[in-house]
C-alpha cells in the first residue's frame, strides 16, 4: 500500500464510490478511506439475524443517474434492479387504495374511489413529470454563485437564463410554485380522495422535519418525481441483494478501474499544508499525501470535523453550523416466519411483491408531525413498508420473510433522549400500528431491529441521522448547498472538494454529486 495518491475520498458511500471511479476513469491514482468495515455507507445490505438480510438504511433505487450506470458499467459488475410492482394504501375501513404497474389498472381502481381523481390523475402525472424534467437540467448542472463575477460564475448564471427562457411561461409559474408550496396545498388542487392525497403527500415529507402542510414540501415530491422520468412510469426498484448490491456494483466498478478501498480507516483530520489540502490523518496515526482531497462524508463530518476551524472563514463555518441535518426518519427491520396477512387484500398477493403504505389521509401525516414537532416519536405513524425476500428470495431463509419499514416521525431530539426504553417503545408502535392492517404479523415475529436517527448517525456515521445529509429545504438548495458561494463541489480550502448528498442536488441512492464533484476535481487539474 502505498502512501502517495493522486486523490483520497474520504467515505465509501454511493457518492464517495462514484466520485473515486470518475477520478480513476481519468487515469488518477485514487484511494477510497470508509471508517466501517463494509463498502456503501447508508447504502448496504446487512445479515442482522442468521439468513436474514437487510437493507438497513436506504431501501429503494429510483434516482440512480442512467449515465452512471452507463460509464461505470454497473450491469456487467453486478447490478440488478427488480421492479416494485404496486403501493397499496389500507383504509381505516378495511378497503385499501392501491396504484399499480398497469397505468389502466390503476385507473379503474381510482375510479372506483373517486371518478374525479381518476380523471385528475393522469394529467396531474404528466405536469409533474414535465416540472421534473424542466428542472432536470438544473440537477445536471454545477450551481454558479449569483454574486460571482468570474468568468465560471457568469457562464453558468448565462446557461440558467438561456434555459430559463426556454421554459413556457406557464412552467416558470409552475416551477415558481411548486418550489415554495406545500405539499397539501399542490394535492388539494388536484385531488379529492383522501388515502390517495395522504399517500402521495408521504412523498413530499421523506427525510424532512416538515408536515404536509409545511411550505416547501412540494419540491421534494418533485425530488422524488425525478426517478419516474428514466425508466418506466413508477420506476422505483428494488436492486437485487438490497441497496447494498447497488453499491458493490459500484465497489466492483471502481476496483476494476484501479480504485485502492481501504475499509477500517476512519480519518481523523485532513492536513494543510501552505493553504492547502495536502493528505489526511488517519485514527490510527497513518498519514497518506495526495494532490486532492474529496470529501463524501456530510458536511457537518467534512467542515467542522475533518478540518480545523482556522483553515476555513468563519461566515463559511457559520453557514455549515446552522445547516439543517435533524433527522426525522426512523426504520424498523423484521424479520418474519411467514407472510403478514393484510385485511383488505386476504391471502398471498401482489400486494405483498410492492409497497404498504400506511398513510390514510394528509390529516393523519400532519397529526404525526406534530407530536415529532415537540420532542416525541409519532403514536400513529406514516409507514413505508416493504417484504424484499417476496421480490429477491435470497434476502431469507426459504418460506421466511424479512420487512423493511421506513417510519416517520422519528425525531432526532427525541424529548429524554434514544435509549433501549425508547427505542423499544417506538418499535412497540410501529409493530401495533401494521397490527391494525395486519393483525398476525405479532405471531410471525422472529427478529427486529429497530433504528433511531441517533443509531443512524452512529453506525452510518450521517450527522443527525438525516438520511439525505441535509434537509431539502429551499434555502439548502442549488447555489445554497451546502453553503452560499460554496455549491460548485470546491471549498474555501483549496485542493479539498465536496461531494455527498448534503451538496447540491440532495440525497437519495442517485449518485449525481459524486459524479459532478469528479468532473469538477478534473477541470481544476490542470
Amino acid at each position: 500500500m502505498s502512501n502517495s495518491y493522486d486523490a483520497i475520498v474520504i467515505g465509501a458511500g454511493h457518492n464517495g464510490l462514484i466520485a473515486a471511479s470518475y477520478l480513476a476513469r481519468a487515469g488518477k491514482k485514487v484511494v477510497i478511506l470508509e471508517r466501517r468495515d463494509i463498502v456503501g455507507g447508508a447504502a448496504m445490505t446487512e445479515e442482522i439475524f442468521p439468513g436474514y438480510r437487510f437493507t438497513e438504511f436506504s431501501y429503494v433505487v429510483s434516482l440512480l443517474r442512467p449515465e452512471i450506470i452507463r460509464d461505470l458499467e454497473l450491469p456487467k459488475h453486478g447490478l440488478k434492479i427488480l421492479p416494485l410492482p404496486s403501493t397499496v394504501t389500507p383504509m381505516d375501513n378495511g378497503d385499501y387504495l392501491a396504484a399499480w404497474d398497469d397505468h389502466d389498472q390503476t385507473r379503474r381502481e381510482l375510479y372506483r374511489h373517486s371518478p374525479k381523481d381518476a380523471e385528475a390523475s393522469d394529467e396531474y402525472g404528466r405536469v409533474m413529470a414535465r416540472a421534473a424534467k424542466a428542472i432536470k437540467p438544473m440537477i445536471g448542472m454545477v450551481p454558479p454563485d449569483p454574486s460571482s463575477m468570474s468568468p465560471r460564475d457568469l457562464m453558468g448564471m448565462l446557461k440558467l437564463g438561456q434555459y430559463a427562457k426556454s421554459l413556457s411561461e406557464k412552467e416558470l409559474y409552475r416551477i415558481a410554485k411548486l418550489v415554495t408550496q406545500s405539499s397539501a396545498d399542490l394535492l388539494n388542487e388536484w385531488f379529492e380522495f383522501d388515502p390517495l392525497k395522504g399517500t402521495k403527500s408521504a412523498s413530499g415529507i421523506i427525510g424532512t422535519f416538515l408536515g404536509p402542510n409545511s411550505p416547501g414540501t412540494a419540491y421534494v415530491l418533485l425530488h422524488h418525481y425525478m426517478g419516474e422520468i428514466d425508466g418506466a412510469f413508477r420506476a422505483w426498484g428494488f436492486a437485487k441483494n438490497g441497496t447494498g448490491g447497488v453499491s458493490a456494483a459500484i465497489a466492483r466498478s471502481a476496483q476494476a478501474l484501479g480504485v485502492e478501498i481501504r475499509t477500517g480507516a476512519p480519518v481523523k483530520q485532513v492536513i494543510v499544508k501552505g493553504g492547502r489540502a495536502r493528505g489526511v490523518a488517519l485514527e490510527n496515526g497513518d498519514e497518506l499525501q495526495a494532490k486532492v482531497v474529496l470529501s463524501a462524508a456530510d458536511p457537518k463530518r467534512s467542515f467542522l470535523q475533518f478540518v480545523e476551524s482556522k483553515h476555513l472563514p468563519d461566515e463559511f463555518t457559520t453557514a455549515i453550523k446552522n445547516f439543517r441535518v435533524r433527522g426525522s426518519s426512523g426504520k424498523v427491520n423484521i424479520a418474519l416466519s411467514g407472510l403478514p396477512e393484510f385485511t383488505c387484500l386476504p391471502g398471498e398477493g401482489p400486494l405483498h411483491r410492492g409497497a404498504i403504505s400506511i398513510s390514510p389521509s394528509m390529516d393523519y401525516i400532519e397529526r404525526a408531525y406534530d407530536e415529532a414537532k415537540y420532542g416525541q416519536f409519532s403514536k400513529n405513524p406514516y409507514i413505508d413498508m416493504i417484504i424484499p425476500s417476496m421480490i429477491d428470495r435470497d434476502m431469507a431463509p426459504p418460506g421466511h420473510h424479512v420487512m423493511s419499514c421506513f417510519v416517520q416521525y422519528a425525531p432526532y431530539d427525541l424529548e429524554g433522549g434514544w435509549n433501549d426504553a425508547q427505542r423499544d417503545a417506538f418499535g412497540e408502535t410501529v409493530i401495533s400500528t401494521i397490527e391494525k392492517v395486519a393483525p398476525n404479523i405479532r405471531s410471525l415475529i422472529v427478529g427486529k431491529q429497530v433504528i433511531s436517527p441517533k443509531d443512524i448517525e452512529r453506525i452510518a456515521g450521517i450527522t443527525g441521522g438525516n438520511i439525505f445529509h441535509g434537509e431539502l429545504l429551499l434555502h439548502q438548495l442549488f447555489f445554497m448547498r451546502p453553503a452560499p458561494q460554496w455549491a460548485d463541489f470546491r471549498t474555501p480550502l483549496p485542493g479539498y472538494y465536496f461531494g455527498a448528498a448534503g451538496a447540491h442536488p440532495g440525497g437519495g441512492v442517485m449518485g449525481a454529486a459524486g459524479k459532478m464533484a469528479a468532473m469538477e476535481v478534473l477541470k481544476d487539474w490542470k
